[in-house]
């Protein structure tokens, strides 16, 4: 499956970039449909983060994560620009993982430096919680290669 979604704007921090972290699951899971239903839960997890960072709606990019810490480094941060392409879900139980080639562009709360503008991939480990919402339980991102000209 293959969604390719952008985002501008410049309001909200980039939660994904900069909260490399591994968080403990409560280990409570929900009853979930089978495989493909599962699938089509976390297609439907990823138009809901990209939706929220299109909206530069923090809050509920917040509680797409297991735990709500990762804001404390994020502060006066402000994402730009945002693009994602989802690829390879794989599910198992409520358990899943899926990658993404990623772009964005993030401006420091200093105006007076540059903003980060990085290409790379994006790895997401995704568990099902016990009220069948999908969260983030583990993220982790290589940088790409700058895109050069065409």
């Amino acid at each position: 499956m293959r969604s390719v979604l952008t985002a501008c704007a410049a309001a909200a921090p980039a939660v994904g970039l900069f909260a490399l972290m591994a968080l403990p699951s409560d280990g409570k899971t929900a009853q979930a449909p089978d495989g493909d239903g599962r699938r089509k839960e976390i297609a439907a997890f990823n138009a809901k983060f990209l939706d929220a960072h299109w909206r530069m709606d923090t809050p509920a990019i917040i509680r797409m994560w297991a735990e709500d810490e990762v804001t404390a480094r994020l502060k006066g941060w402000r994402m730009e620009k945002m693009e994602l392409d989802f690829r390879g879900i794989e599910v198992s139980g409520d358990w899943a993982s899926e990658w993404a080639f990623e772009h964005q562009v993030v401006q420091p709360p200093d105006r007076a430096k540059p903003a980060f503008d990085g290409r790379g991939k994006m790895l997401l480990v995704l568990h099902r919680e016990a009220d069948g919402s999908w969260r983030i339980k583990r993220e982790m991102w290589n940088q790409g290669e700058k895109e050069g000209p065409k």
